[in-house]
């Protein structure tokens, strides 16, 4: 058996502890209260999981005063910007990950931090936002079949992470073909919106992916006691994985940008057409203008104006004029 994880004196109840579970090992576990957690003794083979929000003054006096880690370790896990890495930390392993925001009405490219510290028969997990990904992982726990080692517990957590990336991803896929295939009928204006946020989402989600990236290489590169060799092949297999991913945007962000060159070059054809189309009508109107600007003018002499077909006479030959000008700009081929 192992002793108590926590100092006398350790609150029964913390303001933001959002969940707590002793894993038995085996695939399942069990949920905790606050009070529970003050008295956990894991038995040997099981280990307790931490959920916290960092936000919470009461979790970060927490962790300084009763976590057992160390002063530096507890300021990388409460800083306020973080970027996924992996460093070897107090016997343990200091992980800083990226989940895309499925939440309502946020953006997915709003990625939620989601910090880890894993040791000896206990991790810890901070975050301020809501990560569906944890909720997968607490679904798996609660039917048995969740992780059976702290090793298990982070690969899982990473292949949930990336599954609902992927879905992003896909989606995002989904939306450049749409565009790519609606780029010569639907409205430029409505079209170069949708271009400008795929491209943006493209570009944010690849600010955190890759270097994710690294961080999993880092983690199936560390010689851990938490890991087996069967936990580093699938680490290696998720940064593969992850790799694609950052291909995908960068592939998704180039079509983006060629689907927005056709469109500008398109909305761009059918402005000098329309232009063109004026401008033979100006050409053809212009002479018309000038006959009956003189034939306006308010002097003696104008020939007809005292014919009872001169008005007929004028229009008769300004239609012909007109008609003139049309052929002559056929046979020019002018349009």
């Amino acid at each position: 058996m192992m002793s108590r994880l926590f100092e006398q004196g350790a609150p029964v109840e913390l303001d933001g502890l959002t969940d707590a579970w002793l894993l038995d090992g085996k695939g399942g576990g069990e949920r905790l209260g606050g009070a529970q957690v003050a008295n956990c003794e894991p038995m040997d083979g099981q280990w307790l999981w931490m959920h916290l929000d960092y936000s919470r003054p009461a979790v970060q006096a927490w962790m300084y005063r009763y976590s057992q880690l160390h002063e530096l370790t507890v300021e990388a896990l409460l800083q306020a910007e973080t970027r996924p890495r992996c460093v070897v930390a107090d016997n343990g392993l200091l992980i800083f990950l990226r989940g895309v925001n499925l939440n309502p009405g946020a953006d997915p490219e709003d990625m939620v931090s989601l910090r880890i510290w894993m040791g000896e028969g206990r991790i810890y997990t901070l975050g301020l936002r809501h990560l569906l990904s944890l909720d997968d992982l607490r679904e798996l726990m609660a039917r048995g079949t969740g992780p059976e080692g702290q090793g298990d517990f982070l690969v899982m957590l990473v292949n949930l992470l990336l599954d609902r990336v992927g879905r992003v991803i896909d989606d995002l896929y989904d939306r450049v073909d749409e565009l790519e295939e609606s780029v010569l009928t639907v409205s430029g204006h409505e079209q170069r919106g949708e271009l400008a946020s795929i491209r943006r989402q493209a570009i944010t989600l690849r600010r955190f992916l890759a270097p994710q990236r690294e961080a999993l290489n880092r983690l199936a590169a560390e010689r851990s006691a938490l890991f087996s060799n069967e936990h580093h092949l699938y680490l290696r297999e998720a940064s593969d994985r992850l790799t694609r991913f950052v291909e995908d945007l960068d592939a998704a962000r180039e079509r983006a940008g060629v689907v927005h060159e056709s469109l500008v070059s398109n909305l761009t054809e059918q402005t000098n057409n329309r232009m063109y189309i004026l401008s033979v009508i100006a050409a053809v109107f212009l002479p018309l203008s000038f006959v009956t600007g003189l034939l306006g003018i308010n002097v003696g002499g104008i020939p007809g104006a005292e014919s009872s077909l001169g008005f007929f006479l004028v229009v008769l030959g300004m239609l012909l004029l007109a008609v003139g000008l049309l052929g002559f700009f056929r046979w020019r081929r002018w349009f």
